[in-house]
């Protein structure tokens, strides 16, 4: 596992690298002044995000059912079964051939793997942003969008403010206070219990929805 936690770090900062200084190239920017901030920049968030992994696991327990994290369970199965020599090979030739006939069927086999081993409670909401994203299509006729599209910041925005959350909900159970809060969900039952509980999120959920279709058909400047 650290062998392969090295190597794909090792792989990540050298894609970001080459690009920041392609970057900096083109803007004039001094490259040793570009490696002194990817250091800082690399230091702080190994910092960091080791530290708020290490609080995650300490509060719910990573790869517990509190905490799914299949694609690390995956990798961590491959990496242990390569170092021991008992990888399944025969699972994955049947993975390889399954991929080479979706990719002559027209389909993406990686969006299909993934869809394999995440849980269902991942991909649907990554199914329903498809689903939004094909009726703005429709409705703009845009087939291809920027990286820098009102859809795609939109959506970068949800996600980051999806894992604050989380965070800020980690550091509230750790520290005892999240007593307080739910004492605030439990005045209102309705909205989290049965029936009407499942129908007020998805009333939530679509609504959410609707937001990131209207915004994704606007134009960024």
């Amino acid at each position: 596992l650290c062998v392969g936690a090295v190597v794909c770090i090792a792989a990540a900062n050298a894609g970001g690298t080459s690009q920041d200084l392609k970057t900096g190239y083109l803007v004039g920017a001094t490259p040793i002044y570009q490696q002194i901030g990817l250091i800082i920049g690399v230091v702080t968030s190994a910092f960091v995000i080791g530290m708020t992994t290490l609080y995650l696991h300490r509060v719910f327990g990573i790869g517990t059912p509190a905490v799914p994290a299949p694609q690390a369970t995956l990798m961590a199965t491959i990496i242990k079964g390569l170092l021991s020599q008992n990888l399944p090979w025969g699972l994955v030739l049947v993975g390889v051939f399954i991929a080479v006939t979706l990719e002559l069927c027209g389909i993406r086999s990686l969006s299909f793997a993934v869809g394999s081993y995440l849980p269902i409670a991942t991909t649907a909401p990554i199914f329903a942003g498809g689903l939004v994203r094909a009726y703005v299509e429709r409705k703009t006729g845009a087939r291809e969008e920027s990286e820098v599209g009102a859809g795609t910041l939109f959506s970068s925005g949800l996600i980051a403010g999806g894992s604050l959350c989380g965070i800020l909900y980690a550091v509230l159970v750790g520290s005892g206070r999240i007593g307080s809060f739910e004492s605030i969900g439990n005045a209102v039952p309705f909205l989290h219990e049965g029936t009407t509980g499942y129908v007020a999120g998805a009333l939530l959920f679509a609504g959410l929805a609707a937001i990131l279709a209207r915004n994704a058909q606007k134009k960024v400047m």
